[in-house]
């Protein structure tokens, strides 16, 4: 081996040691997934959520107490849905003014008052993850809800509906996920739960429902626990959920689930909501 054959080869072994002679790595990250539509609720405080993406539905008595006996009369009130000015959304269930004469369905008028905010019409979610991290109001008499329903224009239940995460009067740690359809609806809903490690008012958590073609799986935190598929319905055609489908936001009070109020019930009782998100494919 001659001298420049044996120079040659300490550089390559030495190249190959230090990595100095090898390519640059150009391998990076995946990109991260970014939402089709999202609301972060940045705005001056006291101030309505935006009328582009969000509808307010108010009433009790004409809407036959939201069909479940509710107690609440739902306003356009900012007292019961606005901005919090540091990036939150807050709808909030409260004892009524004394004197307000709110029509109700089970009585003559509403004690409560709350609201519903919808994005009916304006934007909707078609296969992929709705995400809504919320601070979930808790106590006796309440129901606040993440749900969504079906824009096929049928009446419900054959609308569709799916109900990201709801928790219910006096089980303040436990989250229900379900979905209604023709023949699988209230009490007969197909659905799951999952125990939170303190109520849902102490700490905001991710609600998530990840809605695939003829599946659907339910999640808090990240961690699936209840999924759906049509094989798990009373009939397989009855599988109502390959369709666009909106948001809905709400705090109910009383009626058929959760019971009525009493002393002990918060007022106001506020679910927060730090963000909603769409990914995958929908209208907005």
């Amino acid at each position: 081996m001659n001298r420049r054959t044996r120079l040659t080869l300490v550089l390559a072994l030495s190249g190959l040691l230090c990595g100095c002679g090898s390519a640059p790595d150009t391998r990076s990250s995946p990109p991260r997934e970014e939402p089709f539509w999202q609301a972060e609720f940045e705005g001056v405080a006291s101030s309505r959520p935006s009328e582009r993406s969000w509808n307010t539905e108010t009433g009790n008595r004409d809407a036959e107490g939201w069909g479940n006996n509710e107690l609440q009369y739902y306003t356009d009130d900012a007292a019961n849905s606005r901005l919090d000015g540091v990036g939150h959304l807050l709808i909030s269930a409260r004892q009524a003014p004394a004197g307000s004469a709110l029509p109700c369905h089970t009585q003559e008028f509403c004690p409560w008052t709350s609201a519903r905010l919808t994005t009916e019409g304006k934007v909707a979610l078609t296969y992929g993850r709705a995400e809504i991290r919320a601070k979930l109001p808790t106590g006796t008499g309440l129901l606040p809800a993440i749900w969504m329903l079906g824009d096929n224009g049928v009446e419900w239940p054959g609308q569709g509906e799916i109900d990201i995460c709801e928790v219910v009067g006096g089980e303040p740690r436990t989250v229900y996920g379900t979905a209604h359809g023709p023949t699988y609806f209230n009490e007969k809903g197909l659905g799951g739960s999952t125990t939170l490690g303190a109520d849902a008012s102490r700490a905001f958590h991710t609600y998530t429902v990840d809605k695939q073609p003829r599946r659907i799986t339910w999640s808090v935190d990240g961690e699936p626990y209840f999924t759906l598929t049509p094989s798990k319905l009373p009939a397989a055609r009855d599988w109502v959920f390959e369709q666009d489908m909106h948001l809905l936001l709400n705090v109910a009070v009383g009626g058929d689930w959760p019971g009525p109020p009493d002393a002990s019930t918060p007022s106001p009782a506020t679910m927060t909501v730090d963000y909603v998100r769409f990914y995958g494919e929908g209208r907005r």
